[in-house]
């Protein structure tokens, strides 16, 4: 592992401060109480100079596009930092190898990928998420995972140093990560391999497809709920216990795929909140198989 300061304090910041900001706007969900502070900071440098100056005992929540993520209706306290708001850079290094900062769309780089002839990324086109939110929880679809890829990380402290790391530096599970505590991911040197870029884009499309046939695409819903069960699928427990289209308030359970809950316009994140929990239980009553939340619930009750 190797350190190396990044921006200083004393720098000055160059991205934009909001107060009261609602995170509903930047939710996939679209609902979420306000934060206190939201940072959207200008490049990986002014995220370091803005972390160096924030109090020790500020409160930091990271966000990306929002997805997978419910936040309570009182929102978050302390300060939010946008990351995907950054000029994020998405680059070819030598061969197969590409580097990617946290802020670019996970679907941005399975396209690119794809254009480069380079093969193994298709699967990110099913994550609706940024490259720093798929590393944080190693984010999967159509049987693919982030971590697989992962040569390096470089991640940022609070007191905006930028530190490189590997895989070695984790414990990597299904949809769980841990690492060096006080530490986000700012960029990833992906190692992916050559093929010919007809048959990648022509396995992009086919990906695509299938994704939108079916998922639930047009409505607003946080992703997955819940982790898939060793050897089960979440979405086929929830569709056997009868929960499709069961709702609270403006929430429901998605027709289309039942390990979504889809928002109409006029739900809460506590109709969200009340509907997930609904579904857990009665999973849990009828066949014995404890879901665990794929979505992570965040913030304060109303």
């Amino acid at each position: 592992m190797r350190t190396q300061l990044l921006g200083t304090a004393t720098a000055g910041l160059r991205g934009e401060l909001r107060r009261d900001e609602p995170l509903s706007r930047h939710t996939s969900w679209r609902v979420g109480g306000p934060a206190d502070r939201f940072y959207l900071p200008a490049d990986a440098a002014d995220l370091a100079a803005f972390l160096a100056q924030l109090p020790p005992e500020e409160p930091v929540f990271w966000l990306g596009l929002g997805s997978n993520l419910l936040v309570r209706d009182g929102g978050i306290r302390g300060t939010v930092i946008c990351t995907s708001a950054m000029r994020g850079t998405l680059e070819r290094l030598d061969g197969c190898r590409l580097r990617v900062e946290s802020g670019v769309a996970c679907a941005k780089v399975a396209r690119f990928s794809a254009r480069q002839g380079l093969a193994g990324a298709e699967f990110l086109v099913g994550i609706p998420g940024t490259l720093g939110g798929a590393l944080a929880m190693n984010a999967g679809a159509f049987g693919g995972e982030t971590w697989s890829l992962v040569e390096e990380v470089e991640t940022l402290d609070r007191r905006g140093r930028l530190h490189r790391r590997t895989p070695a530096d984790y414990r990597v599970g299904y949809r769980e990560v841990a690492g060096p505590p006080g530490e986000w991911f700012v960029a990833a040197t992906l190692v992916l391999e050559p093929d010919e870029t007809e048959a990648v884009q022509a396995r992009l499309k086919a990906l695509l497809e299938r994704r939108g046939t079916t998922q639930p695409t047009g409505q607003p819903s946080g992703g997955s709920v819940f982790r898939n069960p060793p050897g089960d699928h979440a979405g086929r427990l929830i569709e056997a216990c009868g929960l499709k289209g069961h709702a609270v308030g403006g929430a429901r359970v998605s027709e289309k795929h039942a390990n979504f809950i889809v928002h109409d316009g006029s739900a809460s994140a506590r109709d969200i909140e009340i509907l997930i929990r609904h579904v857990a239980r009665t999973v849990a009553r009828r066949t014995g198989v404890a879901l665990v939340p794929e979505v992570h619930i965040v913030g304060e009750p109303a």
